[in-house]
């Protein structure tokens, strides 16, 4: 399937971010690692996209691949208009203020010998190097402070003091400040909690969230928490070993899963519960397979209760999840590449 979401509904000039085939792959000690392999996705303006799966599935150098950090090795990648794979030097210098990255920790994202003034100055520092204008308050320092106070940060307090003089939630602030000050319409989010306190976390996600709707940003949030993904995203993509397994709005994907690999996420959410063990069926059976060997046919297939010998031989594509019986509408907009959904 060329595209996955609500580009078939509305048009693909709809989406503001539109991925096709895209595809990663490394070379290691004279293997190739197959991180990404032919997705395909769209997300629309001022939409959040969640992207989960665990460790090794490859949601994070997708995340990169979309920014062109590092450049797919094959398939495209189209923003607001641009064909991003096809741009070089100054003419993709002059796209990316508009896409920008949160990363996963918050501190080592920043410049230990840099002061906060100039980290999160630098992009507009950059674009203004590049003869490239922006939608920027009359003075460098009075954008500075706007978007310290926009993320809860004190700017007479903070701008000369450097990384390690914050706590973690104070440098993933400083790093949405970073992010927010080139006025970008899509930030990337790479798991941008998982590094931080519970407490810390929420103070983060309703950040996230009032950005959003203060800036109209659209959002692609990787996590590997369910739970936290559900709650900010507008659609939900699950990964597994490089691939989409399954796409869909949260409420749907979560109450009626289609792929057997959600399933088990959703089985593993810990419950607040000590007398209450795990069932039998609700865990993965297995070992990860290699990404530099995966499995042929459906890549999830060596750990899937419902495989049988057509997932050895043929790649489930995605397709709409079957209807449910008496309410078909149920399963709008989601989709699943399994032989045998559910």
């Amino acid at each position: 399937m060329a595209g996955v979401g609500t580009a078939h509904l509305r048009g693909e000039d709809d989406a503001l971010l539109r991925a096709d085939e895209l595809t990663v792959e490394f070379r290691s000690r004279g293997a190739t690692v197959h991180a990404v392999s032919g997705i395909s996705l769209d997300v629309l303006p001022g939409e959040t996209l969640g992207l989960v799966g665990e460790s090794g599935c490859g949601k994070s150098t997708t995340g990169r691949a979309l920014m062109q950090l590092p450049r797919p090795t094959r398939g495209r990648v189209r923003f607001d208009g641009a064909e991003l794979t096809r741009l070089r030097g100054r003419t993709l210098r002059a796209v990316r203020p508009t896409m920008q990255m949160i990363f996963q920790d918050p501190i080592s994202s920043l410049n230990p010998r840099r002061r906060v003034e100039d980290i999160v100055a630098e992009g507009i520092d950059i674009a203004k190097a590049a003869g490239r204008r922006t939608r920027s308050t009359p003075s460098r320092d009075d954008r500075i402070d706007a978007v310290l106070t926009t993320v809860g940060l004190d700017p007479a307090s903070a701008r000369d003091r450097r990384p390690h003089e914050f706590s973690g939630g104070q440098c993933q602030r400083i790093s949405i400040a970073r992010a927010l000050i080139t006025d970008p319409k899509l930030v990337i989010c790479d798991e941008p909690v998982s590094a931080l306190d519970v407490s810390v976390q929420a103070q983060i996600l309703n950040l996230l969230a009032d950005m959003k709707a203060r800036y109209g940003l659209t959002l692609v949030f990787i996590a590997h928490d369910l739970a936290v993904v559900k709650n900010v995203s507008d659609r939900v993509a699950v990964m597994y070993l490089g691939k989409l397994c399954e796409v869909g709005p949260p409420d749907t994907l979560y109450a009626r899963p289609a792929h057997p690999y959600t399933e088990a996420l959703l089985a593993a959410i810990p419950e607040p519960d000590p007398t209450r063990r795990p069932e039998p069926g609700d865990l993965l059976r297995g070992e990860l397979p290699s990404p530099t060997r995966p499995p042929s046919g459906c890549r999830f297939r060596t750990r899937c209760p419902r495989a049988q010998a057509i997932c050895s031989e043929v790649e489930p594509v995605l397709r709409p999840a079957p209807a449910t019986p008496g309410d078909p509408a149920a399963r709008a907009d989601q989709y699943v590449a399994c032989h045998f959904p559910g």
